[in-house]
């Protein structure tokens, strides 16, 4: 049974306009030690499905649907029907976050360790605060930071460091499941390669599962099992990492893939897609992506593709998918 099965997710936020459709029918399954990478342009609703998942939403959003199912072993929980301080106790010990732009998520006026011990007592109240700082040095030494600055402030810590840091704050509670929003932003490509590392190496260690969130494909294809394409707040291909790399069949997929350099072989034109993604504020009929899109028909301008498994663990929303080698034209 999955650790976390989503399905139908909607949720839309209020503004003067009118409702952005920001998550709009979105489902998955992740299973135990299992990693998700969710792709997209900026602006897709790759976070705002994170923070629906945990509730964790401003004022203006409007939950319009869906389910979120959790299991952490003592039986499934629909996470969304939870009344405010039951979730509570899901968030951080169940499912917990590495939030976009995690070099700034820790207070400057608080000493790094006690932040990681305050979250450890809030969950288990009766651990002792040594207990709690043994536990804060071992998940220390577990992302390779010296267990001997937990007294130092955030400003003491390098880019790096604090990124070890939040990771460390993310495992404080044990979770089932951590979402990864942008993880390595900011960090220079060394640096992102060895937090990558560090975070799969640990993912691996606990068993635990991942859902990694990134514009940027070379860090998706690190790190994930299988890969979910966002565009326009919608699911467009969910299959696994070499599925997805080697023979793409949705036509932003194959876009998304064909327009990054690569360090082997021939010099090549790289592909762009042209124009830009639609106003969820007013998306257009149909298939969002059918004003961009290089195989658009008129029936993908008028009815919007169901979201189909096509193959074995492979799902797909297009009407005119990109054909693969030994297909009909």
């Amino acid at each position: 049974m999955p650790v976390l099965s989503v399905r139908d997710l909607v949720m839309h936020y209020k503004t003067k306009m009118g409702y952005v459709k920001a998550v709009d029918g979105i489902s998955f399954d992740l299973n135990a030690g299992e990693s998700l990478g969710i792709v997209g342009e900026s602006g897709c609703g790759k976070t705002s499905v994170s923070m629906t998942i945990l509730r964790l939403l401003p004022d203006n959003a409007e939950f319009r649907g869906g389910h979120v199912y959790f299991n952490d072993g003592s039986g499934e929980v629909d996470l969304v029907t939870l009344p405010e301080d039951e979730m509570r106790k899901y968030r951080w010990k169940g499912i917990s976050m590495i939030f976009q732009a995690a070099m700034n998520s820790l207070n400057p006026v608080y000493r790094v360790g006690d932040q990681i011990v305050e979250a450890i007592l809030n969950h288990y109240p009766d651990t002792t605060i040594d207990e709690a700082r043994k536990k804060v040095a071992e998940l220390f030494e577990l992302v390779g930071l010296d267990p001997k600055r937990m007294d130092q402030y955030p400003h003491q810590y390098s880019g790096g460091m604090k990124q070890r840091a939040v990771i460390a704050l993310a495992l404080s509670c044990d979770p089932k499941v951590i979402i990864a929003d942008e993880p390595t932003t900011a960090l220079d490509v060394i640096v992102q390669d060895k937090i990558l590392k560090e975070m799969k190496k640990i993912q691996k260690k606990l068993n635990m599962a991942m859902i990694y969130i990134s514009h940027d494909i070379a860090v998706i294809a690190e790190v994930s099992d299988k890969i979910a394409v966002m565009y326009a707040g919608k699911f467009v291909e969910l299959a696994d990492s070499i599925t997805i790399f080697k023979r793409p069949r949705h036509p932003y997929t194959f876009g998304l893939m064909s327009s990054f350099p690569s360090i082997t072989g021939e010099k090549k034109k790289l592909f762009t897609i042209p124009g830009e993604p639609p106003n969820l504020l007013n998306p257009p009929k149909g298939c969002r992506f059918a004003p961009r899109c290089f195989n658009a028909t008129e029936k993908c301008r008028r009815e919007d593709p169901p979201f189909l498994e096509i193959e074995p663990d492979h799902y797909l929303a297009c009407w005119n998918p990109v054909k693969r080698e030994g297909e009909e034209k």
